[in-house]
């Protein structure tokens, strides 16, 4: 809040000086203003220092920010840890953020205390557009109403079940038809990758599956991916640590706000779509999510307090999108990338996938059971790319005492998800794409508690039996039905991430799908 004070005040100091000549008393009161700020900074963040855990120094009013290099925030926090312990204190601008580093502080948090630990924390960027609605960035008993009925209208559409698992291998199947349209050529298949989980959300909310060339399916999907990689770059990590930034400042951030009204109004359509048949629908047989939101709606119109509004249908069913088609087709992506990078792999898959499941029939879920090392090779991958190095953040619900720390209600929690992934004594060589990570002496699957893709504890991803679901199948069957060649030399495929902030973002690159 002084942050943004002293921004609004230098605003109107620099309009106001170019209108006309600043007196030398108001420079004065400025400068003592902007001093008796900093001052009251530095104490108020001493005060609070004392009972949070320890960290660097912060500076006034930027803190720490100085120190973390915000294109590999993972890596400035494990220095940290290194000198100041799995639980430490960084001030990102005026405020102060707890880090969780490690498995055992982070089980310790969000699974231990996962209530008191299961606060959304500040992403300022997003809750100036969203108001706090939705499902992934509201908190309270909003949160807690609209993530019960999320995972229950999942259940009952078939998430986790043969119905859902039915809807996939048909668009599995449809994916590969667009893979043979590229007869074999070098194309980048990130657009047709992020088709088919769309189409797989689509069918679970508004009933629907459109064409791989459909034009608005594709703007719709163009904007996630946008928001997304706005929201992985750098300075969106400047503008979430200085919320001023945000109003006054230009930048690809504004563009963040423009895209969600965009697919605020795409949904708007599907909403009002639903509610013109809705007096015709048999409410014991919903056809997706925005129905069974809608009879949901309908039942609580008396109630002055309900959650159930058309703001949260739309937010929910936006964070549906954003969570469910980017993260996976993210995944597929960065998979192919490993695949093409180490053939040696794709060719064990492949010969289990004949041993398994052969050529004549579509992969399914129970296959996974019979198939150790392809789930070896699925649980690597998630492992080696690290899709959420620090998840979103987290906040205390309450005051509370935490490994002889105080932490009050409402500090921000980030955990580390990296360096559970990473851990070298669960993981040796980590930084090494190694499926043997998840594979025991004979062969079979090794569990590890470790295994943190989709977070944990309370906020986890309600999405995750899903993502697991299109992972598996829809890789089976490109592997089925495709061997995979990289039109350039292995040695310069570089699968380093070209962004982390937010998701981990893979490069770039050229396939040829070789019909088998």
């Amino acid at each position: 809040m002084l942050f943004q004070h002293v921004i609004k005040s230098l605003c109107c100091l620099i309009t106001t000086a170019s209108v006309r000549r600043v007196s030398m008393d108001l420079v004065t009161f400025l400068v003592l203003t902007l001093s008796s700020l900093i001052l009251l900074s530095l104490w108020r963040q001493s005060s609070r220092r004392r009972k949070l855990p320890p960290g660097p120094t912060p500076l006034p009013i930027i803190g720490n920010f100085l120190q973390i290099d915000v294109k590999n925030i993972s890596q400035s926090l494990t220095k940290f840890s290194k000198t100041y312990g799995p639980v430490f204190t960084l001030y990102l601008g005026s405020q102060p953020t707890v880090i969780l580093h490690g498995y055992e502080a982070i089980k310790e948090a969000l699974i231990d205390n996962g209530e008191k630990f299961s606060g959304r924390g500040s992403y300022p960027m997003i809750e100036n557009v969203t108001k706090g609605f939705g499902i992934v960035f509201s908190n309270g008993n909003r949160w807690k109403e609209m993530r019960r009925f999320t995972i229950m209208t999942f259940r009952n559409l078939g998430i986790g079940k043969r119905n859902i698992e039915d809807r996939v291998q048909e668009e599995a199947q449809c994916l590969v038809e667009e893979l043979r349209k590229t007869k074999g050529s070098p194309c980048d298949p990130s657009l047709i990758l992020n088709c088919a989980p769309c189409n797989v959300i689509c069918s679970i909310t508004f009933q629907n599956h459109f064409d791989y060339k459909d034009k608005e399916m594709l703007t719709f999907m163009e904007k996630v991916n946008e928001n997304l990689k706005i929201m992985s770059s750098p300075w969106m990590q400047v503008c979430n640590s200085f919320p001023s930034l945000i109003d006054y400042f230009p930048g690809t951030h504004h563009k963040i706000a423009k895209n969600i009204n965009y697919m605020k109004s795409y949904l708007l359509k599907k909403i009002e779509e639903h509610q013109e048949s809705l007096d015709s629908l048999d409410i014991n047989n919903p056809r997706d999510f925005i129905d069974c939101f809608l009879i949901k709606m309908e039942q609580e119109k008396h109630n002055p307090k309900t959650e159930f509004t058309c703001e949260n249908l739309i937010f929910t069913a936006s964070d549906l999108f954003a969570a469910g088609t980017e993260t996976t087709s993210t995944t597929l992506r960065y998979s192919l990338l490993l695949l093409l990078k180490y053939p040696e792999v794709t060719a064990k898959v492949q010969e289990e996938i004949d041993h398994v499941i052969g050529r004549h029939r579509s992969p399914c879920m129970q296959d996974r059971h019979h198939m150790p090392y392809t789930d070896a090779v699925l649980h690597e991958i998630q492992r080696y790319i690290d899709l959420l190095p620090t998840s979103l953040p987290h906040a205390l619900t309450c005051d509370m005492k935490f490994r002889d720390y105080f932490i009050p209600k409402g500090t921000t929690v980030i955990a580390s998800l990296t360096s559970v992934l990473y851990d070298d004594k669960e993981f040796p060589n980590p930084e090494k794409f190694d499926p043997s990570h998840f594979l025991d002496e004979n062969g079979k699957v090794k569990k590890s508690d470790y295994f943190f893709p989709f977070s944990t504890g309370k906020r986890i991803c309600v999405g995750e039996g899903l993502a697991r679901t299109e992972l598996f199948l829809f890789l089976t069957t490109i592997l089925q039905n495709f061997n995979l060649k990289s039109p350039v030399d292995l040695k310069e495929l570089d699968t380093n991430p070209v962004a982390n902030g937010f998701v981990s973002v893979p490069p770039k690159f050229q396939i040829c799908f070789i019909p088998i």
